[in-house]
């Protein structure tokens, strides 16, 4: 069946996001926290629009795409702050991919792709992977990667990947209304068929070429859903803080046969 394009944010989310822990040792953000006035990359060159609790600062960019994202930002945020807790919202909106790649310190092969990323308690538009998005999946990818601004990102590797990447989708999803199925539609073709994943993903599941990919990031998203839905959101979040990986009382192989059961009720 042809899913309208307005449903097409999965696929496109995933295909814009996928990339991001090429960067994780360069611009991920490692739990640095912005000034209280952001920075200006291009000063005297610059159009800075302020949401209700956002600044969004664009260079050449038109002051209506920026007031557009600043609303987004703000509607991030606020899910951001439901789930996990204050979080301040800096966007920038460079002119171009190139300069999107400079300022976060990478090679433009690593960000080609992305539609945003997290760096350095800031959150930088790629504009062209932006611009493919549908609004709801802008929406997404915002609260996303507030959520690696807010948490700290990858906090120096002490979380697992899974761990990492599925609490972002789960905060990006959360109010998106995006049917489950759709969301993770390679995952679900696999599980129709009566192929179950046997393992949670380990980061090489994640790396670039990997053939796997898009399934990782929705099982990633699946077993946080299993926990928040299972034990309660707030056993999620304590679950991230705790650097542990795994569900308090519960064994990893008998978290492992729980998220697999997950995966076969909501996707089979």
């Amino acid at each position: 069946m042809r899913v309208p394009t307005e449903q097409r944010v999965p696929a496109e989310r995933r295909a814009v996001l996928a990339g991001i822990l090429t960067l994780a040792g360069a611009a991920l953000v490692t739990g640095a926290s912005p000034s209280p006035r952001p920075r200006d990359p291009w000063p005297g060159d610059s159009v800075t629009v302020r949401g209700e609790h956002s600044v969004v600062i664009g260079h050449r960019v038109p002051p209506s795409r920026l007031a557009d994202l600043a609303a987004r930002a703000d509607r991030a945020r606020r899910t951001v702050l439901e789930v996990w807790g204050p979080v301040r919202a800096v966007v920038l909106f460079p002119a171009d991919d190139a300069e999107a790649a400079a300022l976060a310190g990478a090679a433009p092969a690593a960000v080609a792709g992305l539609a945003a990323l997290a760096d350095a308690g800031r959150v930088i538009v790629l504009p062209s992977g932006y611009a493919r998005l549908s609004g709801t999946g802008r929406d997404v990818v915002l609260a996303h990667e507030l959520t690696h601004v807010a948490t700290g990102a990858t906090r120096g590797g002490r979380v697992p990947v899974w761990l990492s990447e599925g609490f972002a989708d789960y905060v990006g999803y959360r109010d998106a209304g995006i049917a489950t199925a759709t969301a993770a539609a390679e995952l679900a073709a696999e599980v129709r068929e009566g192929r179950l994943p046997a393992r949670l993903p380990g980061p090489a599941d994640f790396a670039a070429g990997a053939p796997r990919r898009a399934q990782a990031y929705e099982e990633a998203w699946l077993a946080c859903r299993y926990v928040a839905q299972r034990y309660g959101e707030r056993a999620l979040v304590r679950l991230y803080g705790s650097d542990a990986g795994g569900v308090p009382g519960l064994s990893p192989a008998e978290f492992t046969a729980g998220w697999r059961d997950h995966l076969r009720r909501e996707l089979g």
